[in-house]
This record gives C-alpha cells, structure tokens and sequence, in this order.
C-alpha cells in the first residue's frame, strides 16, 4: 500500500491504567485500528503529565507513578481517521482527542502485499 497527500493526525491521551474491557486502553485502541485497516498507530508513553483531574503522574523515582500518560498517534487519510471516529468515542470514556490536518509525505513499505 502507498499512501500520500491530505491526511489526519488523530491523538488520543489517556493514562496507562485506563482500561477497556479489563485490556488496556491503549492495546484495545491499536488492535482496533489495524481491524479497520488504518495506515497505522504508536502509543507514546509520557515521562510526566497531568490531565482533567489535575494529579500529576511522573515517572520522577521520587513520585513513581503507575498511571503515566499515553498518547497514541494514528494517521492516515481524512476518510479512514473520520471513520474510527466514533470507535474512540465509544472506547474512551475519559481522556482527551484531538485531530491535526496533516500532508502525508509518504507510506510505503519494501513488502509485496
């Protein structure tokens, strides 16, 4: 598959506890991705953060957190990320989404598919 052109970047932060059906979040929502045949997704862990609650979660050994934020990235075209939408709507009931309009460079990979 190649892919370029207009795209979306959809983030999803949520915290390494949260859970989806007693998965974790982050796992659930990247294991759907792929059944939905987006391009692709990386879970980000975070080093420090804070969110709605504002309890600052750290991986300082001073404050060991075992709730340390996650940010996952998922791109690809407008159509695929505004499709799965309504997934993370469903997925994550706290935690934040935002989408970026971005210009996909290239996507490609060596393999025959």
């Amino acid at each position: 598959m190649s892919l370029s052109g207009e795209g979306l970047l959809l983030r999803i932060y949520i915290g390494e506890s949260d859970r989806h059906e007693h998965r974790p979040l982050a796992t659930a929502l990247i294991e759907r991705a792929r059944r939905e045949g987006l391009a692709g997704a990386t879970a980000l862990r975070g080093l420090q953060g804070f969110g709605r609650h504002s309890t600052i979660h750290s991986a300082n050994i001073l404050r060991l957190s075992s709730d340390l934020p996650i940010v996952l990235e998922i791109a690809d075209t407008v159509e695929k990320v505004e499709a799965f939408l309504p997934i993370v709507e469903e997925m994550v009931p706290e935690g934040m989404a935002t989408l970026e309009k971005i210009r996909i460079i290239f996507y490609r990979s060596h393999r025959q598919e």
